[in-house]
């Protein structure tokens, strides 16, 4: 995969959603035939010898690939969404953020001490709700988890939201 195309195809939007930050927008990734393509056969390359059984995908872009990854790679896919989203029975996780507190939440049936889980989002800043997702999920039991992301801002240092012993990769780090 040519990191050179993903960043040609990403686009920039300086002060979104407040003054000072430059957001990254992947959904120019997505539109772009070529690019998902390439993005779903690295993901599928880099996971398809680790047994996964459910891809997580947190809301809302997580969603696309982790989607797709899940279908490639035989696996199921399972929601991280935002409270009152969920139909059934949930389990949660609330976590701190730089002005309160979010929470997110997964169907109580969703995981269990069987599974090893692909954990994916699009980009990995300061870490927060990928962490908070990755406990939910140890709570579920499961046997194995992986974390992965399309983009890194290397700059925030969300790798140390993690365990040291946690798989995290991404696809390209700014």
């Amino acid at each position: 995969m040519s990191k050179e195309t993903l960043k040609a195809n990403l686009r920039e939007i300086p002060d979104f959603p407040i003054p000072g930050i430059l957001f990254y927008d992947v959904t120019t990734l997505f539109k772009n035939a070529g690019c998902l393509q390439e993005m779903l056969d690295t993901l599928y390359e880099m996971y398809k010898d680790k047994g996964i059984t459910k891809v997580v995908g947190i809301e809302s872009r997580g969603f696309i690939m982790g989607g797709a990854l899940a279908a490639r790679l035989g696996a199921g896919f399972v929601m991280a969404r935002k409270p009152g989203k969920l139909p059934a029975e949930v389990v949660e996780e609330t976590y701190a953020k730089e002005y309160g507190t979010d929470t997110i939440q997964i169907h109580k049936d969703a995981i269990n001490e069987n599974d090893v889980v692909l954990l994916h989002d699009d980009l990995l800043a300061t870490g927060g709700t990928m962490a908070a997702t990755h406990r939910l999920v140890q709570r579920c039991g499961a046997k194995k988890i992986f974390i992965n992301f399309i983009i890194e801002l290397g700059g925030l240092n969300g790798r140390k939201a993690f365990p040291e012993d946690i798989t995290v990769d991404t696809l390209l780090t700014l």
